[in-house]
């Protein structure tokens, strides 16, 4: 039997404060502590701050990848290269190859929708798809720019309102900034694309009955998730083939020092037989945010447009 003396003891536990340290300093940060987001002065969480939200990954999983919600690393790289190429080569109505925003796949996922777990949108009710083919056949009859009411129908080409500026708020090919300033009564949620403001009281009120482009916005704290209810969109404002029905439900939670995750769920069942969510995450960005000069009404490029119209239907050549 051994007999421990003091100075075995004295040694002994010398040895175990240094593997104790040692193992310790091999310890990540983020296992000794966890991060705590930051409050604002009168004690709610901090989202303060211009954000970017751009990414590759489309909303809806593409067709031909299935049930597959995420690439192995060299499929993702080919899929990443293949839009990249597309991109270079493809210029839209209103910027070149040069506008587009050069981000990946987040986290080499298919889609931004998350539920249904197909990662797509749930088909059209019976009646929307019917009232979806009227319109389209509609169009279809009158053309594109007849008349000043048929551009009218595209809130974009007027300049009065940008699907993917939200709500909810979807990354496109540019201007996928966002900046969040904070009261203790109102949160002000301003996107640049088409530099709309959001207004959002936070102290508890009923929604209001007058329906509006962005719809009538209330939120409140969960933990530190900041939940926007939004209600009353008009009847000319429509999201993914939505109409005045639409409820949508959005929460954007701190989850690191530069990074929000963004989720919404949208709900119309005059549209579709269930609701359906997709997140993404924002990470924070220098500023400032740029004013966005599109003129609400777009007089001068809407004049062209008609013009140009008319134009091509006297053209003998047509």
């Amino acid at each position: 039997m051994r007999v421990w003396t003091r100075a075995s003891l004295t040694l002994l536990a010398s040895a175990i404060v240094v593997a104790t340290l040692a193992t310790h300093a091999q310890t990540p940060a983020s296992s000794q502590r966890k991060w705590t987001p930051p409050r604002t002065a009168w004690g709610d969480p901090d989202l303060q701050g211009i954000w970017n939200y751009a990414t590759m990954t489309p909303l809806e999983r593409p067709r031909e990848l299935a049930d597959k919600d995420v690439l192995t690393q060299e499929e993702a790289a080919a899929y990443e290269r293949q839009i990249f190429e597309r991109q270079d080569a493809t210029t839209s109505n209103t910027a070149g190859p040069d506008w587009w925003e050069r981000e990946r796949l987040t986290n080499r996922r298919t889609s931004l929708i998350v539920d249904p777990p197909n990662g797509r949108i749930p088909p059209l009710t019976p009646e929307a798809q019917k009232r979806a083919t009227a319109l389209a056949q509609s169009r279809r009859e009158r053309g594109p720019a007849d008349s000043l009411e048929d551009l009218g129908l595209s809130l974009s080409v007027r300049c009065v309102q940008w699907s993917t500026a939200g709500p909810p708020m979807l990354p496109v090919m540019y201007n996928n900034n966002v900046q969040f300033v904070q009261t203790r009564h109102y949160v002000a949620i301003l996107n640049e694309m088409i530099h709309d403001a959001r207004i959002v009281p936070m102290d508890g009120r009923p929604h209001g009955k007058i329906r509006q482009w962005m719809g009538d916005s209330r939120g409140r704290w969960e933990g530190s998730t900041l939940v926007v209810d939004t209600v009353n969109f008009s009847e000319k404002t429509s999201f993914r083939g939505s109409d005045d029905y639409l409820h949508l439900v959005e929460r954007f939670t701190r989850t690191g020092p530069d990074t929000i995750e963004y989720q919404f769920t949208v709900e119309d069942q005059t549209i579709w037989p269930r609701s359906w969510t997709a997140a993404f995450p924002m990470r924070a960005t220098e500023g400032p945010i740029y004013e966005y000069a599109c003129h609400e009404g777009n007089a001068r490029s809407v004049g062209g447009i008609l013009s140009g119209a008319r134009t091509l239907e006297n053209s003998p050549t047509r």
